[in-house]
C-alpha cells in the first residue's frame, strides 16, 4: 500500500460529470467612447443602387408627408388657423412622415419579396450545405426562465444542427443570470439531464454569474472576454429561440467567407401562439413581416440593423466595436444600456464592419408574448432602453443609416404620445369651436373676421389618403402572397388569408388605442424618472390574471368613457368619427381577457405556414416539451439535499463560494447569521429574503449548514416511516 503523501489527491466534488466550462480562452472587449471615432477598417465595396433605393424611400416619404401636410393646412385654414389647430397641424405632419416612411419601405420591399429568390452574401437556401472550417458557439442567455421549456426549444435546435453533419463546429453555451435560487438549482440539473441524453460533455456548457452586472449585454459581453478567443463567430438565441441546423450552418459559412461582415441577421418567425392575441402577433408577423423586413434589407445595405437574437455574429468585430459605456447621469436613462442592440450594431458599423440582413433565410423561429398585459410588461422595458438612445444618438462617427435606426427606434414608442395628444388638441379645437363663443374681430386691424372653421370635404380625403398609407402595405403583402401558388398553400389558400387579413386589421384597429394609450403611460413615466427594472417574461399561455388586468387597464377604460362624453356633447357625427378610439379604450378589459384566452377555432382563421407544414424542428420542441413538462419547481435546498450528484454538481460550479478578506457583501453574510441561529430548516428559508437565499447556496459554508440542516429534517422522517413499517409488518 503506498503511503497516503504518496497518492493522488482525489478530484474535486463534481469531477465526475466532466467540466461545465472549457479552457478559458480570453478576447479583450474594450469599452467604446461615445466622444471619440476609432480607428475603422476601410468599408467594402457598395451594393449596386444602393443610394438610390435610400433616396427613393427617404425622399418618397418627404413628399408624401409635404403632400399631406400642404393638404392638411388647406383644411384648417379656413378663416385663419388657430393656435390649437397648429398643433394639430404639426402632430399631423410628424405622425403622417412616420407612416409615409413606412409606407415607402413596403413599396420598395415589394419588388425584392416578389424576386423569392436570393443569393446575397454567398448565401443559396436551397443549395447544398456549405462546409465548415471554423468554430461557433450558440450562446443561450437566460434570466429566471421556466428550464424546461427554454432547454426544450435547445435540444431542438441541437438535434437538429445534428442531422446536418456539421455539429461538431458548433459548441453550446448556456449562459445563466438566474437570481431566483429554486430556478437555478433546476437549470443544473435540467442541464446535467440534457447533458446525459446527447453525450455532448465536451460542446455543451452551462454557466451562472453571481453578479448579473449589465443585464443580458453584460452577459455576452462577459463570455466575450473569457472564452470568445476561440471562436470565429457567435450566436444568441433567445430564451423561446428556435433554429433549423441548415439555418445555423449556412449563416457560419456566410461569416467564413464574407470577412467584412460582422452580423448576419436573419427575420425570426413567430410561432407557437395559442391565445388570439398571439395568433394575431405571429399571423401578422408571417404575413406582413417579410415585405418589411425585405425592404429594411434594400436600403440598409451593410448597415441593417440588429434585434439581439437569431444573428450570426463574428467574435473580433464583436470584441472589438461593441464595448458597451455605461450612460451618464441616474436611471431611467442613465446606467446600463437595456435596448443593447440597436446601440452594438451602430458601434461595429463605426468600426467598418458590415451589418447584413437576410430575411429570406427561413429556419430561424421565436415565441411572442401571449397577451396585450404580457406585451405591455415587454415594451415598457424596451421603451426605457429606446429611449436612452437619445443619449446615443450624438456619438461621433456613427453611420448616418445608424443613427436613422435609433431615430426609429426612438420614434416607435414616442408616437404613442404623440398619437394621443393630437386626439385631444384635435378634440379640444372641436369643443372650443362648440362651446366657446366665437372671437371674429380680435383686438388688432384686420381686413376679414376670423372664422373658426375647417374644410369637411378636403378633411375626408385627408383621412381617405391616410388610411390609404397605413393600410396599402399590407394589400401589397396580400398581393405578393397571391402570386405564387406555393405561398397560397402554405397560408391554406387565398380566401383564408384575406379572411385572416381583414379579421386582423379590425381586431387590432380595435387594440391599437390600447396599446397608444399604455406606450404613452410608460412614455410619460420614464421621463418623470421612474426606472422600469428588468422583468422576466411570461410565456405561457395557461391562464390570465384576471385581477392584475383589471387594475392594469382600468385607466384605459375610463379615459375611453371621457372621451366618448366629450365626443357626444360636441356633436354625434364627431362621435362616429372617433369611434374606433372610443370602443378600443372603453372596452380595453374585455378585449385583452378576450384575445388572451386560448381558442382551439382559431388555426381555421389566422392559419400561417409553421401550422400548415410545421418544420421537423418545431415539432420536435413541441414533441420534448411534452415529454418532459415543466414541473412545479422545488425548493431548492430540499432539491440538493433529495439528489446527492445534483448537489455535488452545484458545488463544482462556485467559483467564489469561499468568503475572502475584504468580502462583505450584506446578502451573503446575513444569510450565514440567520443560517446559523435557525434550529430548523424551515425557519431558515423563512428568514431569508430571495437574494440571501441565492447568496447562500453561493456560499460553501451557508450551503452546507442549509444541506445539514436538510438532514436534520429528513431523519426523524425516514425513523417515522422505519416504524410505521415495522408496525405494519406486525
Amino acid at each position: 500500500m503506498r503511503r497516503s503523501e504518496d497518492m493522488e489527491p482525489a478530484p474535486p466534488a463534481g469531477a465526475e460529470f466532466g467540466p461545465a466550462l472549457p479552457p478559458e480562452s480570453p478576447l479583450a472587449m474594450p469599452v467604446q467612447s461615445l466622444g471619440k471615432v476609432p480607428k475603422a477598417a476601410a468599408p467594402g465595396p457598395r451594393p449596386a443602387g444602393l443610394a438610390f433605393r435610400r433616396a427613393f424611400v427617404l425622399g418618397g416619404a418627404a413628399g408624401l408627408t409635404i403632400l399631406a401636410a400642404h393638404e392638411m393646412y388647406l383644411v384648417l385654414d379656413v378663416g385663419g388657423v388657430t393656435l390649437l389647430e397648429y398643433l394639430v397641424l404639426c402632430l399631423f405632419v410628424v405622425l403622417f412622415a412616420w407612416i409615409s416612411f413606412a409606407f415607402t419601405n413596403a413599396l420598395l420591399g415589394l419588388p425584392s419579396l416578389l424576386r423569392r429568390t436570393q443569393q446575397h452574401l454567398g448565401i443559396a437556401p436551397d443549395g447544398p450545405l456549405p462546409a465548415l472550417t471554423a468554430r461557433t458557439a450558440i450562446l443561450l442567455p437566460i434570466y429566471n426562465e421556466e428550464p424546461a421549456r427554454v432547454l426544450a426549444g435547445l435540444e431542438a435546435t441541437c438535434e437538429s444542427l445534428d442531422a446536418t453533419g456539421a455539429a461538431a463546429h458548433f459548441d453550446v453555451f448556456i449562459l445563466s443570470d438566474t437570481t431566483d435560487a429554486d430556478v437555478w438549482i433546476a437549470e443544473e440539473a435540467g442541464f446535467l439531464d440534457l447533458r446525459a441524453r446527447r453525450g455532448d460533455h465536451g460542446r455543451l456548457f452551462y454557466r451562472r454569474r453571481p453578479r448579473n452586472t449589465g443585464r443580458k449585454a453584460g452577459n455576452i459581453a462577459e463570455w466575450v472576454t473569457r472564452f470568445g478567443g476561440a471562436y470565429q463567430s457567435f450566436l444568441i438565441l433567445d430564451a423561446d429561440s428556435v433554429m433549423t441546423g441548415d439555418c445555423l450552418v449556412r449563416l457560419a459559412a456566410a461569416i467564413e467567407s464574407n470577412p467584412g461582415a460582422g452580423l448576419i441577421q436573419t427575420l425570426p418567425v413567430i410561432v407557437g401562439g395559442r391565445t388570439l392575441f398571439a395568433r394575431l402577433q405571429q399571423f401578422t408577423g408571417r404575413l406582413y413581416g417579410p415585405l418589411i423586413a425585405h425592404g429594411l434589407a434594400s436600403w440598409s445595405g451593410p448597415e441593417s440593423n440588429y434585434w439581439g437574437h437569431n444573428a450570426m455574429i463574428r467574435t473580433r468585430a464583436f470584441a472589438e466595436g461593441a464595448g458597451l459605456p455605461e450612460l451618464k447621469g441616474p436611471k431611467p436613462f442613465g446606467g446600463h444600456i437595456l435596448s443593447h442592440d440597436f446601440i452594438e450594431a451602430a458601434l461595429m458599423r463605426r468600426r467598418g464592419w458590415g451589418m447584413h440582413m437576410v430575411p429570406w433565410l427561413e429556419g430561424s423561429y421565436e415565441e411572442g408574448p401571449p397577451t396585450l398585459a404580457d406585451l405591455a410588461v415587454r415594451d415598457r422595458r424596451w421603451c426605457q432602453g429606446n429611449l436612452q438612445h437619445i443619449a446615443v444618438l450624438p456619438a461621433r462617427g456613427l453611420h448616418p443609416v445608424s443613427r436613422l435606426h435609433l431615430l426609429t427606434g426612438i420614434g416607435s414608442y414616442l408616437t404613442a404620445p404623440l398619437w394621443l395628444v393630437m386626439l385631444l388638441a384635435g378634440l379640444a379645437t372641436a369643443l372650443q369651436a362648440r362651446f366657446v363663443p366665437p372671437d371674429y374681430f380680435p383686438a388688432g386691424f384686420a381686413l376679414f373676421p376670423s372664422w373658426p372653421a375647417q374644410d369637411p370635404v378636403r378633411a375626408v380625403w385627408v383621412f381617405v389618403g391616410t388610411m390609404a398609407v397605413l393600410l396599402l402595405p399590407k394589400l401589397f403583402a396580400f398581393a405578393a402572397l397571391l402570386t405564387s401558388r406555393a405561398s397560397r398553400r402554405r397560408f391554406g389558400g387565398g380566401m383564408r388569408a384575406f379572411a385572416g387579413m381583414m379579421g386582423e386589421t379590425l381586431i387590432s384597429g380595435l387594440l391599437a388605442p390600447v396599446t397608444m394609450f399604455t406606450q404613452s403611460a410608460a412614455v410619460v413615466g420614464i421621463l418623470a424618472g421612474r426606472d422600469g427594472g428588468w422583468q422576466p417574461q411570461r410565456r405561457d399561455d395557461d391562464c390570465i390574471d384576471t385581477a392584475s388586468i383589471l387594475r392594469y387597464f382600468l385607466p384605459h377604460t375610463v379615459a375611453g368613457w371621457l372621451l366618448g362624453a366629450a365626443a357626444l356633447s360636441i356633436s354625434l357625427p364627431l362621435f362616429f368619427w372617433m369611434t374606433p378610439v372610443v370602443l378600443g379604450l372603453a372596452l380595453a378589459i374585455p378585449l385583452v381577457l378576450w384575445t388572451g384566452a386560448v381558442r382551439a377555432s382559431l388555426p381555421a382563421l389566422f392559419r400561417t405556414p409553421e401550422e400548415q407544414a410545421p418544420p421537423e424542428v418545431l415539432l420536435r420542441a413541441r414533441q420534448l416539451r411534452k415529454a418532459n413538462p415543466a414541473p412545479t419547481l422545488s425548493e431548492a435546498v430540499a432539491h440538493l439535499a433529495a439528489a446527492p450528484e445534483l448537489a455535488a454538481f452545484h458545488r463544482a460550479q462556485l467559483a467564489d463560494g469561499e468568503r475572502r478578506p475584504g468580502d462583505y457583501a450584506p446578502d451573503r453574510l446575513i444569510a450565514a447569521a440567520k443560517i446559523a441561529d435557525a434550529p430548523s430548516l424551515d425557519v431558515a428559508l423563512g428568514a431569508l429574503t430571495p437574494r440571501q437565499k441565492a447568496a447562500a447556496l453561493g456560499d460553501f459554508s451557508a450551503l452546507d449548514a442549509l444541506l445539514a440542516l436538510a438532514r436534520q429534517r429528513a431523519e426523524p422522517r425516514a425513523s417515522t416511516v422505519a416504524l410505521e413499517r415495522v408496525d405494519a409488518s406486525s
